[in-house]
C-alpha cells in the first residue's frame, strides 16, 4: 500500500475506534432516538469496514498487476530494459560525481 492508502486506512480505523468508544459510553443511555442512532452507527461502521477492505484489495491488486506488467515488459524487451537501467545508472553516477566535485572546491 502506498502512503495515501495507509493514511486513509489509519483514519478509518481511528474513526471506527472512536465510534465504538461512543457506543460504549452511551450503552446505558435509554431512549428510542439513542437506540436508532446506535443502529445507524453500527450499520455505517459495517459499510465502512467493507469499503475499506475493498479499497485495500484493489490497491494490492493494482500493485500486483503493475509488477506483472513490468515483468512482462522486461521479458519481452530485455536489451531495452538493460539499456534504460544503464542510462539511469550513468545519469545518477554523473550527478553524484558533480556533487562530490563541488564539495571539494
Amino acid at each position: 500500500m502506498n502512503k495515501y492508502t495507509k493514511a486513509i486506512s489509519n483514519d478509518i480505523g481511528q474513526l471506527a475506534d472512536d465510534a465504538r468508544a461512543l457506543m460504549e459510553a452511551t450503552a446505558d443511555v435509554a431512549g428510542e432516538k439513542v437506540g436508532e442512532a446506535r443502529k445507524r452507527l453500527v450499520a455505517a461502521l459495517d459499510r465502512t469496514r467493507k469499503i475499506a477492505g475493498d479499497v485495500r484489495d484493489r490497491a494490492v491488486e493494482g500493485a500486483v498487476e503493475g509488477a506483472q506488467a513490468a515483468d512482462d515488459a522486461v521479458h519481452e524487451h530485455p536489451y531495452q530494459a538493460m539499456g534504460v537501467g544503464l542510462g539511469v545508472g550513468v545519469v545518477i553516477g554523473f550527478l553524484i560525481g558533480r556533487l562530490n566535485s563541488r564539495g571539494r572546491d
